[in-house]
């Protein structure tokens, strides 16, 4: 009884330090690629030894906790999607909006993403529109996809009608008051979403 139960921790302390190496946040995909058994990842969650922050993904409970929870989860679940309109904001510090929700771009064509938490708020990009502007943030070990506060702005603008064109005015004249104001890199990304005439009046009043 001693020997199996020797063995099941051994088991058990083998794919903690396997976890670890993950560094952040992980999927089940990624704990069973690294070596560990379904089985033994089940009685990990189990036993309290690892958290849950969403279906499919998972985290140390020893850990610090995520400072960005939902960009965390978006980012582990879904690779290919890039933070966009107020959640990129907000990321940005560009905004007074408290997002309910993540923002996020994929290709036009693209299965719809399922995933039961956060709520997710789909949009669909393509061309330069979608490659454009993307930068990436390492957050507790996880790559977050993000655009630019430029291009972030650009979307904004473009996309006025549904979350606001006072979003949008707020975004602008925020980043306005930053050091690195720069008027030639939101025109270029005004033209790449097709808003340049909307966005050029608002920039050249503030210029």
């Amino acid at each position: 009884m001693k020997k199996e139960l020797g063995k099941k921790y051994s088991v058990c302390d083998k794919a903690i330090e396997l976890i670890r190496q993950l560094d952040g946040a992980f999927r089940t995909a990624e704990a069973i690629k690294a070596g560990v058994h379904p089985q033994t990842l089940y009685a990990l969650l189990h036993s309290g030894i690892i958290e849950r922050l969403s279906r499919g993904v998972y985290k140390l409970a020893d850990t610090e906790q995520v400072s960005q929870p939902d960009l965390v989860i978006v980012a582990t679940r879904i690779p290919q999607a890039v933070i966009c309109l107020v959640s990129a904001l907000a990321f940005h510090e560009m905004t007074s909006q408290i997002p309910h929700e993540v923002s996020f771009a994929i290709a036009k064509g693209a299965e719809t993403p399922r995933i039961d938490f956060p709520p997710i708020s789909v949009h669909r990009f393509s061309g330069e529109a979608l490659t454009a502007g993307i930068q990436n943030h390492e957050i507790d070990g996880v790559t977050i996809r993000i655009f630019c506060p430029e291009k972030t702005i650009a979307d904004c603008f473009k996309f006025r009608n549904k979350i606001g064109m006072d979003i949008a005015l707020e975004a602008l004249k925020l980043y306005k008051a930053r050091k690195g104001f720069n008027s030639s890199e939101l025109i270029k990304f005004a033209r790449i979403c097709r808003v340049e005439k909307i966005m050029r009046p608002y920039l050249e009043a503030m210029i």
